[in-house]
């Protein structure tokens, strides 16, 4: 059993759309010159909401003109042009920053294009790490901001935190002739997506993935292959894809994080999927891009 190879299918979110230029992140007198200049581009990011245009495929970006104070973030460098998030408090009901549209990254995550859609990720994971990280964990002292917003110093003793990444496995298993997909309870009739979970402290990717789909269907898997990753700004995580042979074939779901699962052929897929019974995952899912890169190419449909 052959599986695509790693690298075979472009998978959304996972473009390099910027150079992160790290070693200026503790330049603050670059940092400073840099946020003045007319052509550099400031995303301000209220919460997890952010301004688009109307049809949500590109961020109104700014300059620094006009603009409150807030935390700082530098995002990096793209054609020479520095780009910047502005972390900002909620500001009061009745003086909101602009009349434009503003959205959360989900609210646009289908339409959004790149760049943005790379920059956005970024902004997103470090406001929301920013936001929710507001004392040391060792000793309850206040957190500072330190290198562009990419590291919290603790006041007191000068301890460091690190954005935090949550890595989980997501995995297309296979018997060959037939993929395994399952859903939750709360989910739409119809609606599948291929297994996934968090990885486990000691625990490396492969094992995760054996373990992840024996806990939720009892199928044995084997012949564990990367295929690729995602970053998942929803808060935190990094979904890296799999593919996995099955060595058994008979299913008993856990009723907890899964409520079924089913074997699907390629016809099964394709005549559920036109006929609108089987909803596969988004098409900015990773979820999506393995499934397609199994059943060998675009399905109609999406969550």
């Amino acid at each position: 059993m052959r599986f695509p190879e790693a690298g075979s299918t472009d998978i959304a979110l996972s473009v390099r759309t910027h150079d992160r230029v790290g070693e200026r992140r503790t330049d603050a007198a670059w940092l400073a010159e840099t946020w003045t200049l007319p052509e550099t581009r400031i995303v301000p990011v209220v919460g997890t909401f952010f301004p688009v245009d109307d049809a949500g495929e590109t961020v109104r970006w700014r300059d620094h003109q006009g603009l409150p104070e807030g935390q700082r973030i530098f995002l990096g460098v793209r054609d020479g042009v520095a780009h910047f998030a502005l972390s900002l408090p909620r500001p009061d009901d009745d003086q909101p920053l602009d009349d434009g549209r503003w959205t959360s990254l989900r609210g646009v995550v289908q339409t959004v294009r790149e760049p943005d859609a790379g920059f956005l990720v970024h902004a997103v994971a470090l406001a929301e790490w920013l936001t929710r990280n507001r004392f040391c964990p060792q000793d309850g002292s206040p957190l500072e901001v330190t290198d562009a917003g990419h590291v919290l110093r603790c006041a007191a003793h000068r301890h460091q935190q690190f954005p935090r990444t949550d890595p989980a496995v997501i995995m297309m298993v296979t018997d060959g002739d037939r993929a395994l997909l399952g859903r939750q309870e709360q989910w739409p009739e119809g609606r599948y997506s291929t297994l996934a979970g968090f990885v486990d402290p000691g625990e490396s990717l492969e094992e995760a993935v054996v373990r992840e789909v024996a806990e939720e269907t009892a199928v044995r898997v084997t012949d564990v292959t990367y295929f690729g990753n995602q970053p998942w700004p929803f808060p935190q995580s990094l979904m890296v894809g799999f593919f996995a042979r099955a060595e058994t074939t008979d299913i008993s779901v856990d009723g907890a994080e899964i409520s079924d699962a089913r074997w699907f052929t390629r016809e099964d897929m394709k005549e559920q999927a036109e006929a609108g019974t089987l909803v596969l995952p988004d098409g900015i899912s990773i979820s999506r891009s393995l499934v397609e890169a199994w059943y060998g190419g675009p399905l109609p449909g999406h969550w």
